[in-house]
C-alpha cells in the first residue's frame, strides 16, 4: 500500500512540475473556469474575503462548480479530496456524521460529547452530529479548515472546522431544475427559484426530493431495504442589501424516512451458529419496535452594518432542532439479543456579535458568542436471550425479557469572547495575534433502570422495573483561555510563508450512559459519597497545542499553484469514549451495558500536507481544449504517548482511531469543445492507508489500505443554460468498512461481552454507483 501511495504521489508531482498554464491556489479541486480566466479563489476563513493564497491557515475550498462536475452529492464525499480528513456516516445511522481532521474527532454520537470537528452552515455552528450528513445542493462552496479554531469562529473546535456556505441569491429572476437518475433506482430532483422584489430585496426557495433503493435487503423482513434513501428537504432565503445594511434570513428543513441502516455480522453466532450473509449490505436484523425517522430544521439571521469604510458590525443568530428515532440492531439477527431502539433530541440557540476592522495595515475581528443547547438520549438495551432474572428478584417466578433503559439529558450553556487581528509590520511581513476566553457550563441528568418482561414504556412496552443503576443530576463549569499567534512573510506577491501556534480546547462533561452503581469508595469509609459519584460520572476537558509552518505559492508566472504545510500537535487529556457489557453478579453472563469515558491518554500527532492544482495544457492542436490536474498528499504520524487502562500504560497496544497514515488523491479534467459547449472528462483516485475503527485492533473491523476511483463526463453549453453528466462512483466496486460495533473478547477463542451471540458488525461505504445528472437554468 505504501508503495502505491508513494508511486501516486511521485507521478502527481512529476506532472505538476511540467505544467505551463495558470491555476488557482490551494483548492484541491477548483473550478477550471476560474483557472482559465485568471480569477482568484476567495474565502472567508478569517471572517473577511481574502485570496486563498494569502491566508496563513491550512484550508481547502471546493467550489460549487467543482462539486457539480464531480457529481458530489453528500458532505462526507469531500473527505476523498482533502488530506488528513475522514468523514463517515456514523454506525447504525443514515445522517449522523463522524468527522476526523488530523486525528482529532468523534466517532460516538451520544449526547453530551462535543464534536472535535465543528460543522457550520452559513456561520451557524451545529452543536450535534445528528442530521449533519448534508446533501449538497444550492451550495456556493465548502471550506475545510484544519487545526484548532476559536479565535475567528463562534464556537471553539479542537480539530478543525467545515464550513457549508450556501449560495447567495442572484439579482435577477432565475429558475433551475436539477435531476439525477441512476443505480439502485436513484431518482433525485431539486427545484430552485429566486426573484428580486425590489432593488434591494430578493427571495429564493429550493425543494429537494432525494430517493434511492437499498444496496441490500432485510432478508427476514420482505419489502425493507438496507442502505436506502428517502429524503425530503427544503430551503428558503430572504436577502436585503440597502446601502450600509445587509440582512440575510434563511431556513431549512429535512425529513428522512429511510429504513434503518443495519450492519453486517462478521462472525458466526456463538449459540445459534448462524453464518454471516454473503452480501455485506444484507442484514438479518429484526428490531422493529420503532421506525427510523429523522426530522431536522433550523434558521439563521445574519445582519451586517458598515459603520464606515473600515468598521463593520455583524450579528449572527441561529436556531436548530432535530429529532431522531432509530432501531439499532447490534447483533444484526432476527432474535432480540442486543437490540437498541433509541431516541435523540437536540435543540440549540446561538448568538454571535462581531466587530470587523479592515484598515490599511490592521485587519481583524473582535467577537462575542453565546450558545445554549440541550441533547436528549433515551434507549433500551434489550437482552432477551441473556437469561432469567431469578437471582435478581429473589422469588420463584421465571422472568424473561431482560432490558436496560438509559435516559440522559445534557445541557450546554457557553459564552466566549474572542479576537484575532493581523498587523502588517512591513509590506512583506505580517503578525497575527488572537485569543479566546471560553466559559462552558455542562449540566446532566442520567437515569438508568433495569427492566424485565420486554421493552420499556419509552417504546410502548410494559416491562417491569426492578433496579435503578443510575440516578444522577449534576453540573460542572469549564474555563479556558486559548491563544493563537501567526507570523507570515510574503517574499513576492504570489508567495506566502507562515508559522503558526494555536491552542485547542474541548470542554468536559458527563457520560449519559454512565452507571453510578459502579462508582468507587475512594476514601474507604464504607460508603460511596455523592462527591465520589460526581467524580466518577464526569470527564475533564482535553487540550491540543498545535504548531504549523506552511508555504503557499503561485509559481511559473502563476502556472503552478502549491500549498505545503507541516504540523506538530501535542494532544493531552484525550477523552477516550467507549462502552462495555456488565456482569453484575459475576456469573460470566453480561446482563447490562454501560458507557465509559476517561481522560486516559495523551498523544503526538505530527504530519504534513501538500496540495496543488494546475492546467497541463490549453488550446492544444488549435482545438480550444484544456487539461487540468490536481492532487493532495497527507501524512500523519499519530502515536499515543500514554494510554492508561486499569492503572497500566498500554499505549504500545493502542492506535488512534480513524487516522490513516497516508491520504492521497489525484485527479484530472480534460475539456474538449463540442457543439456550442464543452465536454469535460474527469477522473480521480483517492487512496487511504490502513486504519482502525477503535483504539484497540479488531479483526474484520480494521480497514486495510484501499483506493476509490471515480469518473465523470459532463457537457455544459456555452450559454450556461444547461449541463448534463454521467458519473461513476467507486468504479471498481471496492468494499470498505466505515464503522462498526464490537462486543467480543478473547480472540481467537471468541467470548461475548454483551448478549449471547457475540457482536462484531460492520458498516460499509457505498458500492459502485452510476448515475446521470442534468440541470437546466432559466
Amino acid at each position: 500500500m505504501k508503495t502505491a501511495l508513494f508511486a501516486c504521489a511521485a507521478s502527481t508531482f512529476a506532472i505538476a512540475a511540467t505544467v505551463a498554464t495558470p491555476a488557482a491556489a490551494q483548492d484541491a479541486a477548483s473550478s477550471l473556469s476560474d483557472i482559465e480566466d485568471g480569477n482568484e479563489i476567495v474565502v472567508t476563513a478569517r471572517r473577511r474575503e481574502e485570496r486563498l493564497l494569502d491566508v496563513p491557515i491550512s484550508v481547502t475550498a471546493i467550489s460549487s462548480e467543482t462539486l457539480a462536475k464531480k457529481g458530489t452529492q453528500t458532505l462526507e464525499e469531500i473527505g476523498e479530496d482533502v488530506p488528513n480528513v475522514t468523514l463517515e456516516v456514523s454506525r447504525g445511522t443514515n445522517t449522523t456524521l463522524s468527522a476526523f481532521i488530523r486525528g482529532i474527532g468523534q466517532q460516538d454520537p451520544v449526547a453530551g460529547y462535543e464534536p472535535g470537528v465543528g460543522l457550520y452552515i452559513d456561520d451557524v455552528y451545529l452543536a450535534r452530529p445528528q442530521a449533519a450528513v448534508l446533501d449538497v445542493y444550492e451550495v456556493e462552496r465548502i471550506e475545510v479548515l484544519r487545526g484548532p479554531q476559536g479565535t475567528l469562529y463562534g464556537r471553539n473546535t479542537i480539530g478543525g472546522a467545515i464550513k457549508y456556505v450556501t449560495a447567495s441569491l442572484p439579482y435577477e429572476t432565475t429558475f433551475k431544475v436539477r435531476g439525477t437518475y441512476g443505480s439502485y433506482d436513484q431518482a433525485d430532483v431539486v427545484v430552485t427559484a429566486s426573484t428580486p422584489l425590489s432593488d434591494g430585496l430578493r427571495v429564493g426557495v429550493s425543494g429537494a426530493r432525494l430517493s434511492r433503493g437499498g444496496f441490500g435487503d432485510y432478508v427476514n423482513q420482505p419489502g425493507k431495504e438496507n442502505y436506502n434513501k428517502d429524503v425530503w428537504a427544503a430551503r428558503g432565503t430572504i436577502e436585503y442589501d440597502g446601502g450600509p445594511l445587509s440582512i440575510r434570513l434563511s431556513g431549512d428543513y429535512v425529513k428522512d424516512n429511510s429504513f434503518a441502516r443495519q450492519g453486517h455480522r462478521l462472525l458466526d453466532g456463538l449459540v445459534t451458529g448462524v453464518e454471516p450473509l454473503d452480501d455485506v449490505y444484507d442484514t438479518r436484523a429484526g428490531l422493529d419496535v420503532v421506525d427510523q425517522e429523522v426530522e431536522a430544521y433550523g434558521g439563521a439571521l445574519n445582519i451586517a452594518y458598515e459603520l464606515n469604510d473600515v468598521v463593520t458590525l455583524k450579528s449572527i443568530t441561529g436556531y436548530r432542532k432535530d429529532k431522531s428515532t432509530s432501531p439499532i440492531d447490534f447483533d444484526s439477527l432476527d432474535i432480540v439479543d442486543v437490540d437498541v431502539p433509541a431516541i435523540y433530541k437536540n435543540d440549540q440557540f446561538s448568538q454571535e456579535f462581531q466587530l470587523l476592522y479592515e484598515g490599511d495595515r490592521l485587519n481583524g475581528v473582535l467577537g462575542a458568542y453565546y450558545l445554549n443547547a440541550s441533547a436528549f438520549t433515551g434507549f433500551d438495551v434489550a437482552l432477551f436471550t441473556t437469561g432469567d432474572l431469578l437471582n435478581f428478584l429473589n422469588d420463584t417466578t421465571i422472568y424473561t425479557g431482560l432490558n436496560g433503559q438509559t435516559v440522559g439529558e445534557v445541557g450546554t450553556d457557553t459564552w466566549s469572547i474572542f479576537g484575532d487581528f493581523t498587523y502588517d509590520l512591513t509590506d512583506k511581513i505580517s503578525l497575527s495575534l488572537g485569543g479566546r476566553y471560553t466559559y462552558d457550563k455542562r449540566s446532566s441528568i442520567v437515569k438508568r433502570t433495569s427492566y424485565v418482561g420486554g421493552y420499556s414504556d419509552l417504546f410502548g412496552g410494559d416491562a417491569i422495573p426492578f433496579a435503578v443503576t443510575s440516578d444522577f443530576d449534576g453540573s460542572r463549569t469549564f474555563k479556558e483561555f486559548t491563544p493563537r499567534a501567526s507570523l507570515s512573510f510574503k517574499p513576492a506577491p504570489n508567495h506566502t510563508l507562515y508559522a503558526t501556534y494555536s491552542k485547542g480546547f474541548k470542554g468536559g462533561g458527563f457520560d449519559p450512559r454512565g452507571q453510578t452503581t459502579d462508582a468507587i469508595d475512594l476514601d474507604n469509609d464504607g460508603t460511596v459519597s455523592d462527591a465520589e459519584i460526581y467524580d466518577f460520572m464526569t470527564f475533564d476537558p482535553e487540550v491540543v497545542d498545535s504548531f504549523e509552518i506552511g508555504w503557499k505559492a503561485s509559481l511559473l508566472d502563476r502556472r503552478l499553484n502549491l500549498s505545503v504545510a507541516a504540523f506538530k500537535n501535542d494532544y493531552t487529556d484525550m477523552q477516550i469514549l467507549g462502552s462495555e457489557g456488565v456482569d453484575s453478579d459475576g456469573d460470566g453472563v453480561f446482563e447490562a451495558f454501560r458507557g465509559i469515558t476517561t481522560n486516559a491518554a495523551s498523544a503526538d500527532i505530527n504530519g504534513f500536507e501538500i496540495e496543488f492544482d494546475a492546467l497541463a495544457g490549453r488550446d492544444f492542436a488549435g482545438m480550444g481544449s484544456r487539461f487540468s490536474v490536481n492532487g493532495a498528499v497527507g501524512y500523519l504520524d499519530a502515536k499515543f504517548n500514554e494510554f492508561i487502562l486499569n492503572g497500566a500504560d498500554i499505549s504500545d497496544q493502542r492506535r488512534i482511531q480513524n487516522t490513516p497514515e497516508w491520504t492521497v488523491n489525484w485527479g484530472f479534467d480534460l475539456g474538449l469543445p463540442v457543439g456550442g459547449g464543452i465536454v469535460d472528462f474527469l477522473g480521480s483516485v483517492s487512496l487511504r492507508s490502513d486504519s482502525q475503527q477503535f483504539e484497540n485492533p479488531i479483526p474484520g473491523l480494521d480497514q486495510d489500505g484501499f483506493a476509490l476511483v471515480n469518473a465523470s463526463v459532463v457537457y455544459s453549453d456555452d450559454a450556461d443554460r444547461f449541463t448534463i453528466g454521467v458519473h461513476a462512483k467507486n468504479l471498481f466496486d471496492k468494499r470498505y468498512v466505515v464503522s462498526g460495533y464490537n462486543y467480543i473478547t478473547g480472540d481467537p477463542n471468541y467470548v461475548s461481552s454483551l448478549g449471547t451471540e457475540g457482536i462484531r458488525t460492520a458498516f460499509y461505504g457505498d458500492p459502485r454507483r452510476i448515475f446521470v445528472t442534468g440541470e437546466i437554468r432559466f
